[in-house]
């Protein structure tokens, strides 16, 4: 959707804990160094952040603590107080209940009320998602000021009592690649340096079996023999960095730029080292890459708000940013459009 005047006023973050580095993760899956070598390798991550504590396996906080301290941080960022929130969405592959939603949690724990809330259930792009629903229903002019957050906590998929030596490789990934946080920007109708010219979200997963699948067990079914997680790593590296080039493409062609009109590009952040095979398949000429990846571990629907916070502060007057995101799970292409006024 086109610029409507909405502007970004402002972005909080917040991670679980102390960062968690390689050695840590080795000890605990009695590898070593060849367990650290190997992430070097093949995933690039240095540090990520858990919400489970890896000595007492007990969860240390939820999605909802996480996206009331993100919230907090943006509301005070842009001066901005709860009674002035006029709308609240969420992003989140995995939310602390399927009811209540953790969105109302959140509004509830930072006091907004009596105003929509949408919570949006996706993967990587449901932060995207999150952002071109706000900016939709700003750009009705029935709201001014939106809330809008996005984060992933893995922690109740994490059994510390198996034995990870003997995961296959495909399950092991899994355990060393996500991280956990949470985000929030606060959207406004409000004349502001930093527009939102444009977010894009579109399906285009046809007749396309999932890149990823994460599992929900109720009471019936808990002791299922199913893995929670599933992903076809061939698949994904295949197709993401294919479908970022379409995403960028589009968005430029969109706002009639070119590459070289681009200062900052903000790429999918699947790890290191898938980050790094996208951002070569790109076409940025000389626009500076965001990405946060290497400490944050994949955040998920967290990303966005870790980059956003990484750009901002040193965007000057003028600059232009791309940001792109692909959601592997059912493959939706998703990004938006930041220009600073000059």
């Amino acid at each position: 959707m086109a610029d409507a005047g909405i502007t970004v006023a402002s972005v909080g973050t917040a991670l679980p804990g102390p960062p968690i580095d390689n050695a840590r993760l080795g000890a605990l899956f009695r590898s070593g160094p060849v367990f650290e070598q190997w992430i070097d390798s093949f995933i690039g991550t240095r540090t990520r952040h858990l919400a489970v504590d890896l000595d007492t396996g007990e969860i240390a906080c939820t999605l909802a603590d996480l996206g009331e301290t993100a919230g907090r941080r943006a509301l005070a960022g842009a001066g901005v107080t709860p009674a002035e929130v006029d709308l609240v969405v969420m992003g989140t592959a995995t939310p602390d209940a399927l009811m209540p939603a953790t969105v109302n949690l959140v509004a509830d724990r930072l006091g907004i009320d009596g105003v929509p809330t949408y919570q949006l259930q996706s993967g990587c792009s449901g932060a995207v998602q999150a952002m071109d629903v706000a900016h939709q229903m700003l750009s009705t002019g029935r709201h001014r000021t939106a809330l809008v957050l996005g984060g992933d906590v893995c922690a109740k998929h994490v059994d510390l009592s198996i034995d990870f030596a003997r995961l296959p490789p495909e399950q092991l990934v899994n355990t060393v690649l996500f991280g956990d946080g949470a985000g929030a920007v606060v959207l406004t109708t409000e004349p502001g340096p930093v527009r939102l010219r444009r977010v894009l979200v579109r399906f285009t997963g046809l007749n396309r079996p999932p890149g990823q699948s994460v599992e929900w067990f109720g009471m019936g079914d808990r002791h299922d023999e199913r893995i929670a997680f599933h992903e076809d790593f061939k698949a994904i590296e295949e197709s993401v960095p294919v479908m970022a080039g379409e995403i960028l493409e589009e968005l430029l062609k969109d706002e009639g730029w070119t590459s070289a009109d681009l200062d900052y590009v903000l790429p999918p952040q699947l790890s290191v080292k898938m980050t790094e095979q996208i951002v070569r398949r790109l076409d940025i000429g000389d626009a500076r890459e965001i990405s946060c990846i290497a400490d944050t571990g994949n955040a998920a629907n967290a990303l966005p708000f870790f980059q956003l916070e990484r750009l901002l502060p040193d965007m000057p007057p003028g600059a232009k940013a791309v940001a792109v995101a692909v959601e592997s799970s059912k493959w939706i292409k998703a990004g938006f459009v930041l220009e600073k006024a000059g």
